[in-house]
Protein backbone atom coordinates (compact mmCIF):
# COMPACT_ATOMS: atom_id res chain seq x y z
CA UNK A 1 0.00 0.00 0.00
CA UNK A 2 1.35 3.45 -0.91
CA UNK A 3 2.61 5.81 1.79
CA UNK A 4 0.20 8.51 2.92
CA UNK A 5 1.57 12.00 3.44
CA UNK A 6 0.77 13.72 6.71
CA UNK A 7 -0.30 17.34 6.91
CA UNK A 8 2.48 19.38 8.45
CA UNK A 9 1.81 20.93 11.88
CA UNK A 10 1.39 24.69 11.85
CA UNK A 11 3.42 25.15 15.04
CA UNK A 12 6.39 22.84 15.32
CA UNK A 13 9.02 23.85 17.85
CA UNK A 14 10.94 20.65 17.16
CA UNK A 15 11.20 21.29 13.43
CA UNK A 16 14.51 21.19 11.58
CA UNK A 17 16.27 24.49 10.93
CA UNK A 18 19.18 23.03 8.96
CA UNK A 19 18.91 23.69 5.22
CA UNK A 20 20.36 20.29 4.40
CA UNK A 21 17.39 18.56 6.03
CA UNK A 22 14.78 20.58 4.17
CA UNK A 23 12.61 18.63 1.74
CA UNK A 24 9.65 19.52 -0.46
CA UNK A 25 7.59 16.71 1.05
CA UNK A 26 8.25 14.48 4.04
CA UNK A 27 10.38 17.03 5.88
CA UNK A 28 10.11 18.41 9.40
CA UNK A 29 9.47 22.12 8.93
CA UNK A 30 9.25 24.88 11.52
CA UNK A 31 7.21 26.96 9.00
CA UNK A 32 9.57 29.88 9.64
CA UNK A 33 9.97 32.11 6.58
CA UNK A 34 13.70 32.82 6.55
CA UNK A 35 14.55 34.68 3.34
CA UNK A 36 18.27 34.52 4.06
CA UNK A 37 18.45 30.74 4.19
CA UNK A 38 16.90 29.19 1.10
CA UNK A 39 17.67 25.65 0.03
CA UNK A 40 16.13 26.15 -3.41
CA UNK A 41 18.10 29.09 -4.79
CA UNK A 42 15.75 29.72 -7.74
CA UNK A 43 12.98 30.71 -5.31
CA UNK A 44 14.50 34.15 -4.62
CA UNK A 45 14.29 35.29 -8.25
CA UNK A 46 10.88 33.69 -8.75
CA UNK A 47 9.44 35.30 -5.61
CA UNK A 48 10.67 38.81 -6.35
CA UNK A 49 9.70 38.60 -9.98
CA UNK A 50 6.18 37.49 -9.11
CA UNK A 51 5.82 40.27 -6.55
CA UNK A 52 6.82 42.79 -9.22
CA UNK A 53 4.11 41.39 -11.49
CA UNK A 54 1.38 42.79 -9.24
CA UNK A 55 -1.52 44.32 -11.16
CA UNK A 56 -5.16 45.28 -10.61
CA UNK A 57 -7.86 44.27 -13.13
CA UNK A 58 -9.66 47.63 -12.83
CA UNK A 59 -6.56 49.44 -14.11
CA UNK A 60 -7.64 48.44 -17.60
CA UNK A 61 -10.37 50.41 -19.35
CA UNK A 62 -13.07 48.18 -20.87
CA UNK A 63 -15.45 50.86 -22.09
CA UNK A 64 -14.74 50.23 -25.77
CA UNK A 65 -15.28 46.51 -25.18
CA UNK A 66 -18.82 47.18 -23.97
CA UNK A 67 -19.81 48.36 -27.43
CA UNK A 68 -17.60 45.93 -29.35
CA UNK A 69 -18.97 42.90 -27.48
CA UNK A 70 -22.39 43.61 -29.03
CA UNK A 71 -20.76 43.81 -32.46
CA UNK A 72 -19.04 40.43 -32.30
CA UNK A 73 -20.31 37.76 -34.67
CA UNK A 74 -22.41 34.97 -33.18
CA UNK A 75 -19.43 32.60 -33.36
CA UNK A 76 -17.05 35.12 -31.80
CA UNK A 77 -19.45 35.88 -28.95
CA UNK A 78 -20.09 32.18 -28.31
CA UNK A 79 -16.34 31.51 -28.17
CA UNK A 80 -15.77 34.55 -25.93
CA UNK A 81 -18.43 33.39 -23.47
CA UNK A 82 -17.43 29.72 -23.34
CA UNK A 83 -13.71 30.45 -23.04
CA UNK A 84 -14.33 32.88 -20.17
CA UNK A 85 -16.52 30.30 -18.42
CA UNK A 86 -13.72 27.75 -18.73
CA UNK A 87 -11.01 30.14 -17.54
CA UNK A 88 -12.86 31.54 -14.54
CA UNK A 89 -13.83 28.10 -13.24
CA UNK A 90 -10.37 26.56 -13.41
CA UNK A 91 -8.66 29.62 -11.96
CA UNK A 92 -11.20 29.46 -9.12
CA UNK A 93 -10.28 25.82 -8.52
CA UNK A 94 -6.61 26.77 -8.55
CA UNK A 95 -7.21 29.38 -5.86
CA UNK A 96 -8.60 26.63 -3.61
CA UNK A 97 -6.26 23.84 -4.66
CA UNK A 98 -2.91 25.52 -4.04
CA UNK A 99 -3.37 26.08 -0.28
CA UNK A 100 -4.65 22.50 0.02
CA UNK A 101 -1.51 21.25 -1.72
CA UNK A 102 0.62 23.47 0.51
CA UNK A 103 -0.62 21.63 3.61
CA UNK A 104 1.74 18.80 2.64
CA UNK A 105 4.69 20.88 1.39
CA UNK A 106 7.43 20.99 4.02
CA UNK A 107 9.79 23.50 2.36
CA UNK A 108 8.74 26.92 3.62
CA UNK A 109 10.14 28.81 0.62
CA UNK A 110 8.06 26.66 -1.75
CA UNK A 111 4.97 27.48 0.27
CA UNK A 112 5.76 31.18 -0.07
CA UNK A 113 5.65 30.70 -3.84
CA UNK A 114 2.39 28.76 -3.68
CA UNK A 115 0.84 31.56 -1.59
CA UNK A 116 1.67 34.16 -4.24
CA UNK A 117 0.48 31.78 -6.95
CA UNK A 118 -2.88 31.36 -5.20
CA UNK A 119 -3.22 35.13 -4.77
CA UNK A 120 -2.59 35.67 -8.47
CA UNK A 121 -5.19 33.05 -9.36
CA UNK A 122 -7.67 35.00 -7.22
CA UNK A 123 -6.75 38.14 -9.20
CA UNK A 124 -7.38 36.22 -12.42
CA UNK A 125 -10.83 35.17 -11.24
CA UNK A 126 -11.51 38.76 -10.27
CA UNK A 127 -10.39 40.00 -13.68
CA UNK A 128 -12.80 37.66 -15.47
CA UNK A 129 -15.61 38.85 -13.20
CA UNK A 130 -14.65 42.45 -13.91
CA UNK A 131 -14.80 41.73 -17.64
CA UNK A 132 -18.23 40.14 -17.35
CA UNK A 133 -19.61 42.74 -14.93
CA UNK A 134 -18.52 45.53 -17.27
CA UNK A 135 -19.49 44.02 -20.62
CA UNK A 136 -22.54 41.87 -19.90
CA UNK A 137 -25.93 42.21 -18.27
CA UNK A 138 -26.30 40.45 -14.87
CA UNK A 139 -28.33 37.69 -16.54
CA UNK A 140 -25.70 37.16 -19.24
CA UNK A 141 -22.97 37.18 -16.60
CA UNK A 142 -24.59 34.42 -14.54
CA UNK A 143 -25.25 32.35 -17.64
CA UNK A 144 -21.60 32.56 -18.68
CA UNK A 145 -20.24 31.81 -15.19
CA UNK A 146 -22.27 28.61 -14.91
CA UNK A 147 -22.06 27.30 -18.46
CA UNK A 148 -19.71 24.60 -17.18
CA UNK A 149 -22.68 22.92 -15.54
CA UNK A 150 -24.81 22.82 -18.69
CA UNK A 151 -22.23 22.34 -21.46
CA UNK A 152 -21.06 18.71 -21.45
CA UNK A 153 -17.82 19.58 -23.28
CA UNK A 154 -17.00 22.26 -20.76
CA UNK A 155 -17.84 20.02 -17.83
CA UNK A 156 -15.64 17.24 -19.22
CA UNK A 157 -12.72 19.65 -19.55
CA UNK A 158 -13.03 20.86 -15.97
CA UNK A 159 -13.49 17.32 -14.68
CA UNK A 160 -10.10 16.13 -16.00
CA UNK A 161 -8.19 18.51 -13.73
CA UNK A 162 -10.77 18.55 -10.95
CA UNK A 163 -10.76 14.76 -10.58
CA UNK A 164 -6.96 14.70 -10.32
CA UNK A 165 -7.10 17.33 -7.58
CA UNK A 166 -9.83 15.41 -5.74
CA UNK A 167 -7.83 12.20 -6.07
CA UNK A 168 -5.01 13.77 -4.09
CA UNK A 169 -7.43 15.12 -1.49
CA UNK A 170 -8.89 11.64 -1.00
CA UNK A 171 -5.55 9.82 -1.08
CA UNK A 172 -2.63 12.17 -0.33
CA UNK A 173 0.15 9.84 -1.37
CA UNK A 174 3.49 11.06 -2.75
CA UNK A 175 2.55 9.63 -6.14
CA UNK A 176 -0.72 11.55 -6.19
CA UNK A 177 1.06 14.73 -5.13
CA UNK A 178 3.32 14.42 -8.18
CA UNK A 179 0.30 13.73 -10.38
CA UNK A 180 -1.31 16.88 -8.98
CA UNK A 181 1.86 18.86 -9.71
CA UNK A 182 1.86 17.53 -13.29
CA UNK A 183 -1.83 18.48 -13.57
CA UNK A 184 -0.90 22.02 -12.48
CA UNK A 185 1.86 22.05 -15.09
CA UNK A 186 -0.65 20.99 -17.76
CA UNK A 187 -3.21 23.58 -16.65
CA UNK A 188 -0.70 26.44 -16.64
CA UNK A 189 1.20 25.41 -19.77
CA UNK A 190 -1.32 23.83 -22.15
CA UNK A 191 -4.90 24.06 -20.98
CA UNK A 192 -5.56 27.77 -21.50
CA UNK A 193 -3.80 28.36 -24.79
CA UNK A 194 -6.68 27.93 -27.24
CA UNK A 195 -8.43 30.61 -25.20
CA UNK A 196 -5.39 32.89 -25.13
CA UNK A 197 -4.89 32.60 -28.90
CA UNK A 198 -8.59 33.40 -29.46
CA UNK A 199 -8.26 36.66 -27.52
CA UNK A 200 -5.02 37.66 -29.26
CA UNK A 201 -6.69 36.94 -32.59
CA UNK A 202 -9.56 39.26 -31.62
CA UNK A 203 -7.12 42.10 -31.13
CA UNK A 204 -5.40 41.18 -34.39
CA UNK A 205 -8.82 41.85 -35.95
CA UNK A 206 -9.18 45.15 -34.07
CA UNK A 207 -11.64 43.92 -31.43
CA UNK A 208 -11.93 43.80 -27.62
CA UNK A 209 -8.52 45.33 -26.85
CA UNK A 210 -9.36 45.84 -23.16
CA UNK A 211 -10.24 42.19 -22.67
CA UNK A 212 -7.04 41.21 -24.44
CA UNK A 213 -4.99 43.40 -22.11
CA UNK A 214 -6.46 41.53 -19.14
CA UNK A 215 -5.51 38.25 -20.82
CA UNK A 216 -1.95 39.49 -21.41
CA UNK A 217 -1.42 39.99 -17.71
CA UNK A 218 -2.96 36.63 -16.91
CA UNK A 219 -0.78 34.94 -19.52
CA UNK A 220 2.32 36.55 -18.01
CA UNK A 221 1.39 35.23 -14.57
CA UNK A 222 0.73 31.76 -16.00
CA UNK A 223 4.26 31.68 -17.41
CA UNK A 224 5.67 32.22 -13.92
CA UNK A 225 3.32 29.57 -12.50
CA UNK A 226 4.49 27.16 -15.17
CA UNK A 227 8.11 27.76 -14.18
CA UNK A 228 7.21 27.24 -10.52
CA UNK A 229 5.70 23.80 -11.06
CA UNK A 230 8.40 22.75 -13.46
CA UNK A 231 10.95 23.65 -10.77
CA UNK A 232 8.98 21.82 -8.07
CA UNK A 233 8.83 18.69 -10.22
CA UNK A 234 12.55 18.86 -10.95
CA UNK A 235 13.35 19.17 -7.24
CA UNK A 236 11.03 16.27 -6.40
CA UNK A 237 12.79 14.17 -9.02
CA UNK A 238 16.12 14.90 -7.35
CA UNK A 239 14.86 14.21 -3.83
CA UNK A 240 12.55 11.27 -4.52
CA UNK A 241 13.67 9.50 -7.71
CA UNK A 242 11.38 6.54 -6.95
CA UNK A 243 8.47 8.83 -7.94
CA UNK A 244 10.01 9.19 -11.40
CA UNK A 245 10.61 5.63 -12.53
CA UNK A 246 10.43 5.06 -16.30
CA UNK A 247 6.88 3.76 -15.86
CA UNK A 248 5.74 6.79 -13.86
CA UNK A 249 7.47 9.21 -16.23
CA UNK A 250 5.58 7.63 -19.10
CA UNK A 251 2.36 8.10 -17.12
CA UNK A 252 3.18 11.81 -16.68
CA UNK A 253 3.97 12.05 -20.39
CA UNK A 254 0.60 10.51 -21.23
CA UNK A 255 -1.08 13.01 -18.90
CA UNK A 256 0.47 15.80 -20.95
CA UNK A 257 -0.68 14.08 -24.14
CA UNK A 258 -4.23 13.86 -22.75
CA UNK A 259 -4.06 17.56 -21.93
CA UNK A 260 -2.88 18.36 -25.47
CA UNK A 261 -5.62 16.32 -27.11
CA UNK A 262 -8.30 17.84 -24.88
CA UNK A 263 -7.07 21.36 -25.61
CA UNK A 264 -7.14 20.68 -29.35
CA UNK A 265 -10.66 19.25 -29.21
CA UNK A 266 -11.76 22.21 -27.10
CA UNK A 267 -10.24 24.62 -29.60
CA UNK A 268 -12.07 22.90 -32.43
CA UNK A 269 -15.31 23.06 -30.44
CA UNK A 270 -15.20 26.74 -29.44
CA UNK A 271 -13.22 28.15 -32.40
CA UNK A 272 -13.10 25.59 -35.20
CA UNK A 273 -12.91 27.12 -38.68
CA UNK A 274 -15.51 29.74 -37.79
CA UNK A 275 -13.33 32.61 -36.54
CA UNK A 276 -11.51 34.81 -39.09
CA UNK A 277 -7.76 34.40 -38.66
CA UNK A 278 -7.81 30.97 -37.00
CA UNK A 279 -8.28 27.42 -38.28
CA UNK A 280 -8.44 24.01 -36.67
CA UNK A 281 -5.09 23.14 -38.26
CA UNK A 282 -3.45 26.23 -36.75
CA UNK A 283 -4.81 25.28 -33.33
CA UNK A 284 -3.60 21.69 -33.68
CA UNK A 285 -0.11 22.67 -34.84
CA UNK A 286 0.35 25.17 -32.04
CA UNK A 287 -0.87 22.90 -29.22
CA UNK A 288 1.31 20.05 -30.55
CA UNK A 289 4.25 22.43 -30.34
CA UNK A 290 3.34 23.35 -26.76
CA UNK A 291 2.99 19.68 -25.81
CA UNK A 292 6.49 18.98 -27.06
CA UNK A 293 7.80 22.04 -25.22
CA UNK A 294 6.18 20.97 -21.95
CA UNK A 295 7.51 17.40 -22.23
CA UNK A 296 10.99 18.68 -22.90
CA UNK A 297 10.72 20.95 -19.85
CA UNK A 298 10.31 17.86 -17.66
CA UNK A 299 12.96 15.82 -19.44
CA UNK A 300 10.35 13.60 -21.11
CA UNK A 301 10.33 12.34 -24.69
CA UNK A 302 8.48 14.65 -27.06
CA UNK A 303 4.99 13.65 -28.19
CA UNK A 304 4.98 14.83 -31.80
CA UNK A 305 8.27 14.38 -33.69
CA UNK A 306 8.87 17.05 -36.29
CA UNK A 307 6.76 19.65 -34.45
CA UNK A 308 9.39 21.03 -32.09
CA UNK A 309 9.42 24.56 -33.52
CA UNK A 310 6.78 27.24 -33.17
CA UNK A 311 4.58 27.01 -36.30
CA UNK A 312 5.11 29.84 -38.75
CA UNK A 313 1.35 30.28 -39.04
CA UNK A 314 1.19 31.20 -35.32
CA UNK A 315 4.19 33.49 -34.97
CA UNK A 316 1.85 36.50 -34.96
CA UNK A 317 0.97 35.58 -31.37
CA UNK A 318 4.32 37.06 -30.30
CA UNK A 319 3.05 40.54 -31.21
CA UNK A 320 0.08 40.28 -28.86
CA UNK A 321 0.80 37.91 -26.00
CA UNK A 322 3.30 39.45 -23.58
CA UNK A 323 3.17 43.02 -22.25
CA UNK A 324 6.89 43.38 -21.65
CA UNK A 325 8.81 43.33 -24.95
CA UNK A 326 11.28 40.73 -23.76
CA UNK A 327 11.91 37.21 -24.97
CA UNK A 328 10.12 34.61 -22.88
CA UNK A 329 9.81 30.87 -23.43
CA UNK A 330 8.12 31.28 -26.79
CA UNK A 331 6.69 34.76 -26.86
CA UNK A 332 8.19 38.14 -27.59
CA UNK A 333 6.03 41.23 -27.53
CA UNK A 334 5.89 44.93 -26.81
CA UNK A 335 5.34 46.77 -23.53
CA UNK A 336 2.30 48.72 -22.40
CA UNK A 337 1.82 51.49 -19.87
CA UNK A 338 0.71 48.89 -17.33
CA UNK A 339 3.94 46.85 -17.35
CA UNK A 340 5.68 46.69 -14.00
CA UNK A 341 8.03 43.74 -14.44
CA UNK A 342 9.77 42.02 -17.30
CA UNK A 343 8.77 38.45 -18.04
CA UNK A 344 10.96 35.62 -16.85
CA UNK A 345 13.50 34.61 -19.47
CA UNK A 346 13.40 30.86 -19.55
CA UNK A 347 13.00 27.98 -21.97
CA UNK A 348 9.83 26.65 -20.40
Amino acid sequence: MSEILQRKPLFNDKGDSEIGKRRIIGGNTTNLNDFNNLKYSWVSQWYRHSMNNFWIPEEINLQNDVKEYRQLSVDEKTAYDKILSFLVFLDSIQTANLPALGEFITANEINLCLTIHAFQEAIHSQSYSYMLDTICSPEERNNILYQWRDDDRLLQRNRFIGDLYNQFQENPSPENLVRTAVANYILEGIYFYSGFMFFYNLERNGKMSGSVQEIRYINRDENTHLLLFRSILQELKNEMPHLFTPELQEEYRQMIKDGVEQEIEWGKYVIGNRIPGLTEQMITDYIHYLGNLRCRGLGLAILYPGEEKEPESMQWISQYSNPNMVKTDFFEAKPTAYSKSSALVDDL
